[in-house]
């Protein structure tokens, strides 16, 4: 029994890990889900540099301000969390990208406690074995930007029609300002609150300057 919870909670995501440092993962559980419920796959690998710079930049300056910085983990929104957690209160943020890749790699979504102490390893495995660079580029091909959306360049070429290598600032900020609620928001058109944090979003850019060195070039 022991090493059956070994190969599958540490010998086989080990090994994954590895392989999708070079490989492009080719479907994950989310999507195995979604496809199943009926929402169809739509998505397509695109590398680093075809990724649009201003598009790196959004996600950090919307989801991660550190991600350049941390090591997989923001100690202090996750206390945080943690406390409103314990509190009843409705416990926002404290997930990294890192920790969000982690997720969407191997896990399902939901919020239970079993699933976020899967993810913890799976985040310090990545970190360790992974170039932040690598980290971001398999978040962006990966994450759900709508239903049956999945991955920047079907996201760019659904709602903008042209590559993601080509969005323009106001574009990649729309983008990535439904990532926390792509089944319930859209980027174009935008809705009010979708508009104002997208405006945000470009307005922590010009903020976070040199925090954003890493997935600039």
């Amino acid at each position: 029994m022991i090493l059956v919870l070994l190969l599958v909670f540490v010998v086989l995501p080990l090994g994954l890990i590895l392989l999708y440092r070079v490989v492009p993962p080719p479907v994950t559980p989310l999507m195995l889900i979604r496809l199943v419920e009926g929402q169809g796959l739509d998505k397509d690998w695109v590398p680093w540099k075809e990724i649009s710079p201003h598009l790196r930049q959004a996600v950090v300056a919307s989801e991660d301000n550190l991600f350049c910085q941390h090591s997989g983990f923001d100690w202090q929104s996750l206390e945080a969390a943690a406390k409103a957690y314990a509190s009843g209160e409705r416990a926002g943020g404290g997930s990294t990208i890192s920790m969000q890749t982690a997720k969407n790699l191997f896990l399902w979504p939901s919020r239970s406690i079993i699933r976020k102490g899967l993810e913890v390893p799976l985040t310090a495995m990545l970190e360790m074995l992974w170039p932040k660079r690598r980290i971001l580029e398999v978040y962006l091909n990966i994450a759900e930007w709508g239903p049956g959306i999945y991955g920047i360049e079907a996201a760019a070429q659904h709602y903008f029609k042209r590559a993601a290598e080509d969005l323009t600032p106001r574009q990649a900020s729309q983008l990535v300002a439904v990532l926390p609620n792509p089944l319930e928001w859209r980027p174009v058109p935008p809705s009010d609150y979708v508009a104002r944090r997208a405006r945000v979003i470009r307005t922590r850019i010009r903020q976070l300057g040199p925090l954003l060195d890493c997935v600039s070039g």
